[in-house]
């Protein structure tokens, strides 16, 4: 019999392509009904048929359906994806051209500062919709969720519904891969635990064939220190590691290093999301001489890049012919774990992935009721995560902060409270005048008021 998986948000490109073809991988030994969603028709209509070429490229009997509407496909729905963006690119575009003309620079804004307050106050109401349909209609199906701001999603989730969500990221695997590379070790004998909030992950312990790593980090830290040091030329900043090979690897991400040389932890993902959690070390958004979104992870790329990747999928799913040879060869990202999470659950295999879950305990030195990334295995019976008793109180106090104003957002998010959002913003110290965060909070809710019911 069929497993079924519905993906909502469907219109979300490389995200639904990687999947199908994760999928499609998977197809000969588990049959599959992939039902897409995404409440813009034309994307809907783009991303089915494209969906509809890999199928075919691949001879698969997975079966594809599609609906704007969820409420037709969730029935029998064993698992259900949610990788929304209320607004598009269009509103994110909001979230941070806004807060700049306050002076408040933000390389990413999706997840943390203004931006990411922003977001979470289109994304909460929706997605709690979301959740209560599925409550009503699938209440067995598992529930994941790939949307940003992830921590406060999963939060408002557990708060407004009692409903059961697996936040994922690919962050803490992307850098466990490239520490992995930076050590010079093959990547299936690097293992590492983190524990944090979403974009703020503390790898903490690594290994190498289950001996200690940390030393062999630090004396390839201090090895590249000695003969250089970091590039002072950051064109290519948005990964990782800038750049990895040759003799000397040349790193990015310099505060995410000042974090490891500190405290012995590298901090997941990298610059571009746990800068954002720092302002005050970063006034005006100075980035080592650049500007955070300008030319220190430039935002309007991010935007030109997100617009390209969405024209081409809908050239290609209306244009005439096969696939190009290497379609499949392209595909990777945030997508990675999901079909290797459900074969754990599905085969008891207990396999262990970096989760955002409600603590509940896990890390007794992080309040009980946060969300928190940290490791866990899925099983038949559901996630059993890590209990990680050794998390240090440093890096712990590093969190407090952060896990103060998710509540804040949360509660603003559900109720609609103006000052909330307001002291959202004034409890990261992005900005300290409270008339002027006023106004910015005004000026946000204006721009977006079509998606923020709870405001209206």
């Amino acid at each position: 019999m069929a497993k079924k998986i519905v993906l909502i948000g469907a219109g979300s490109a490389m995200f639904t392509q990687g999947l199908v073809a994760d999928l499609l991988r998977t197809a000969e030994r588990q049959e599959w009904h992939l039902a897409l969603v995404d409440t813009d028709p034309a994307a809907l209509r783009s991303i089915t048929a494209l969906c509809r070429k890999m199928i075919d490229a691949k001879q698969s009997n997975v079966q594809l359906s599609s609906s704007s509407d969820r409420r037709d496909v969730l029935p029998g729905a064993d698992y259900v994806v949610a990788t929304v963006g209320v607004g598009g690119r269009r509103a994110w575009e909001q979230d941070v051209f806004i807060p700049r003309k306050y002076g408040v620079y933000q390389p990413v804004g999706d997840t943390a500062m203004p931006g990411g307050i922003s977001r979470a106050m289109r994304m909460i109401p929706a997605m709690v919709d979301i959740v209560r349909d599925v409550q009503r209609i699938c209440p067995d199906a598992y529930f994941f969720n790939y949307s940003n701001p992830m921590t406060v999603i999963c939060r408002a989730i557990k708060k407004a519904t009692e409903m059961p969500v697996i936040g994922l990221c690919h962050g803490v695997n992307y850098s466990e891969e490239a520490l992995a590379h930076f050590a010079g070790v093959p990547r299936n004998e690097f293992t590492s635990y983190a524990v944090g909030v979403n974009h703020l992950t503390f790898m903490y312990k690594f290994f190498h064939k289950g001996k200690n790593a940390l030393p062999l980090l630090r004396e390839k830290y201090r090895t590249f220190i000695a003969e250089g040091g970091f590039e002072k030329d950051y064109a290519k900043l948005g990964h990782v590691f800038a750049e990895m090979g040759g003799e000397t690897p040349k790193l990015g991400d310099p505060f995410a290093w000042e974090i490891f040389d500190r405290y012995g932890a590298f901090a997941a993902p990298g610059d571009r999301h746990i800068c954002e959690f720092f302002p005050e070390q970063f006034p005006g958004g100075n980035y080592y001489g650049k500007t955070f979104g300008i030319d220190g992870y430039s935002f309007e790329k991010v935007i030109e890049y997100g617009d390209n990747i969405y024209a081409d999928m809908d050239k290609l799913a209306h244009s005439e012919g096969p696939l190009p040879d290497d379609f499949f060869d392209k595909l990777s990202g945030e997508h990675e774990q999901l079909m290797d999470i459900i074969d754990s659950i599905e085969n008891d295999k207990r396999a262990v992935f970096s989760v955002n879950v409600t603590n509940n305990g896990t890390v007794p030195n992080l309040p009980k009721d946060a969300v928190v990334e940290v490791p866990a295995s899925a099983t038949g019976f559901g996630f059993a995560p890590l209990q990680m008793n050794d998390f240090p109180s440093v890096l712990a106090q590093l969190l407090a902060k952060p896990i103060a104003i998710h509540e804040l957002t949360v509660d603003a998010a559900l109720t609609g409270d103006r000052n909330l959002f307001v002291e959202a913003v004034l409890a990261g110290g992005y900005l300290n005048d409270r008339s002027a965060v006023a106004r910015m909070v005004d000026e946000l809710i204006e721009a977006q008021i079509q998606y923020l019911p709870q405001f209206q």
